[in-house]
C-alpha cells in the first residue's frame, strides 16, 4: 500500500526523475539517455541510432472490448513511431513482445498483428522479433523501435531557446474527444464522430513531419504531444530552462473538435492542453527562419504549421486569452499511476 501511495503522490514524470541517475556505465556513446522521446546512441561519425519503448496496458491505456485488434495494433506501433518522429528520425526496426490472458483469442492476437504490419509496411519498418507469453488478467504490448537520423539533426526536448516561435504540426484534443465518445457513448456518435474515434484509434505518427523539421536547421526542440499540450510543452520548458507564452487565440480547434464541443458544452481549449494521445509534434523554431519553415512546411504537406506561442524567459507557462487575461497553466495531462481507464470516466 505504501509504494502504491507514493507513486500516485511522486506521479510516473517524479518516478522517472528517481530511476533516471546512475544508468550509464558507458556514457561515452550516449547522447540522450533517460528524459527524452527516444535514447540517442553514437554509431558512426555521421549517424545516430535512436531506441525507443513504450508499453499497452489493457485497463490502463485500453479497453480491449472497446477496440478491434486491428486498431489496437496499429495505435500500438504507432505510439512508438512518434517518439522516433520527434527526434527527427526514420524508424527502422521494431521488436513486439505481448503478455496474454487466458480469455484472448488467437483472433484478435492475429488481428492486431495485422494493424501493426499495415503501418509497419507504410513507414517501412521490420518487425524483427520479441517475446510472447501468459498473463493472469490483462493483455499487455511492449514494442521497440530503432531508428537513424544525421548526427547535426536529432532534435532533442532540451534545446528551446529565449524568442522561439512554437509551433504544432497538427490538431491537437481530437484523440481525447475520441475517447469521450469511447468511454460515453451516444447515440448516432459513430457515424457523426467517426474521424475523432479513427484519431484515438489509429493515430498517424508525424515521421515524415519530424524528418522535415530536422532537416530544416531551424528547430531547436521538439516533442510529441503523447500526454497532452500542457504536460509535454512543461517538458521542453523545464528541461530547457525556459518559460513559455501561448495565445489561446492561435491553439488550432480543428472543426471536428469544435463540433464536439459545441455538442457537449465543452471547452476545446481544455481538450488541446490537456487531452494527450494525438501523437502532432510541438516544436520550437528560430524567430528568423519561422515564416520560411512554416511556408516550406505548407508547400510540402499541404496543411499550415501553426504558430501557438513563443519561448521566454522564466520558468512558467502562461497562456494568454483572447481578451487579455494571461492564467499560469499547470500539467494536467495523462499519468500513469493516478488515472486508469473505467467506462463512464
Amino acid at each position: 500500500m505504501r509504494m502504491t501511495m507514493t507513486l500516485k503522490r511522486i506521479g510516473e514524470f517524479g518516478l522517472i526523475e528517481r530511476i533516471s541517475s546512475g544508468c550509464l556505465f558507458r556514457p561515452e556513446r550516449v547522447i540522450r539517455g533517460i528524459g527524452d522521446d527516444a535514447a540517442a546512441v553514437t554509431t558512426t561519425a555521421d549517424e545516430t541510432l535512436l531506441l525507443s519503448t513504450d508499453m499497452l496496458v489493457e485497463g490502463i491505456h485500453f479497453l480491449r472490448r472497446a477496440v478491434s485488434g486491428e486498431d489496437l495494433g496499429c495505435k500500438a506501433l504507432a505510439v512508438n513511431l512518434s517518439d522516433i518522429a520527434a527526434m527527427g528520425g526514420m524508424a527502422r526496426e521494431a521488436l513486439v513482445s505481448i503478455a496474454v490472458p487466458e480469455d484472448c483469442g488467437a483472433g484478435f492476437i492475429e488481428a492486431m498483428y495485422r494493424g501493426m504490419k499495415s503501418l509497419a509496411a507504410r513507414y517501412h519498418v521490420n518487425i524483427i522479433g520479441g517475446d510472447t507469453t501468459g498473463s493472469r488478467s490483462d493483455l499487455v504490448i511492449s514494442i521497440t523501435v530503432t531508428g537513424s537520423v544525421a548526427k547535426n539533426r536529432i532534435l532533442r526536448r532540451d534545446q528551446a531557446r529565449v524568442g522561439d516561435v512554437v509551433c504544432l504540426t497538427g490538431y491537437p484534443g481530437e484523440s481525447a474527444a475520441g475517447l469521450y465518445l469511447i468511454l460515453n457513448p451516444v447515440d448516432g456518435a459513430a457515424d457523426f464522430f467517426d474521424h475523432l474515434l479513427r484519431r484515438h484509434h489509429r493515430p498517424r505518427p508525424h515521421l515524415k513531419e519530424g524528418q522535415w523539421l530536422a532537416g530544416s536547421g531551424a528547430v531547436h526542440a521538439a516533442i510529441d504531444i503523447s500526454d497532452g499540450l500542457s504536460s509535454d510543452l512543461g517538458h521542453v520548458i523545464r528541461q530547457s530552462g525556459v518559460g513559455v507564452r501561448i495565445d489561446a487565440g492561435c491553439l488550432p480547434v480543428s472543426t471536428f473538435l469544435q463540433t464536439f464541443c459545441d455538442r457537449f458544452e465543452c471547452d476545446p481549449i481544455d481538450y488541446i492542453l490537456d487531452g494527450g494521445e494525438d501523437y502532432v509534434l510541438l516544436c520550437t523554431v528560430s524567430p528568423d527562419a519561422v515564416s520560411g519553415v512554416s511556408t516550406g512546411f505548407e508547400a510540402t504537406f499541404g496543411r499550415p504549421l501553426h504558430q501557438i506561442g513563443e519561448i521566454v524567459a522564466g520558468s512558467r507557462f502562461k497562456l494568454t486569452a483572447e481578451a487579455g487575461d494571461t492564467r499560469i497553466v499547470s500539467p494536467k495531462g495523462w499519468n500513469h499511476f493516478k488515472k486508469e481507464l473505467t467506462d463512464g470516466e
